[in-house]
């Protein structure tokens, strides 16, 4: 494991992410993953004698405050909707005070959906939308 510098690590303070051509200030969540299926054959004895390897699979979603989903929704023009945003990257960066640089993209995302969900008590308005990704370039 490596040393803390200055007593810090990474943390949501240092994250800038950048999505649609800008940093995206109204972030609140960011989520994604990747998985290859992987799976065990059996013959003689109790232990598996291969492995076989199925499709990649990376998936993401993001939580926005309403407005920055507002104005992508006003960018599209009217009768669009937020599924017929084309293929865009997501740059997520981190970075601690040594200065060094992690950066993570997330490749071809769409929304693949829009919802909107309040309840009362709600001190703030967040939208969670989920995408469709090719793949994630880990740095």
């Amino acid at each position: 494991m490596q040393p803390l510098i200055n007593g810090k690590r990474y943390d949501w303070g240092n994250i800038k992410a950048n999505m649609l051509g800008r940093t995206v200030t109204g972030i609140t969540a960011i989520n994604y993953e990747e998985k290859v299926e992987k799976k065990n054959y059996y013959g003689a004895g109790r232990y598996p004698v291969h492995r076989g390897y199925g499709n990649y699979e990376a998936s993401a979603k993001v939580t926005l405050y309403d407005y920055e989903v507002e104005a992508i929704q006003r960018a599209l023009g009217p009768g669009k909707r937020l599924t017929d945003v084309p293929a865009f990257d997501i740059v997520v960066s981190f970075m601690d005070n040594s200065g060094q640089v992690v950066t993570h993209v997330i490749r071809n995302a769409e929304f693949t959906g829009n919802k909107r969900e309040l309840k009362q008590g709600d001190s703030t308005f967040e939208i969670e939308l989920e995408l469709i990704v090719s793949h994630i370039e880990w740095s």
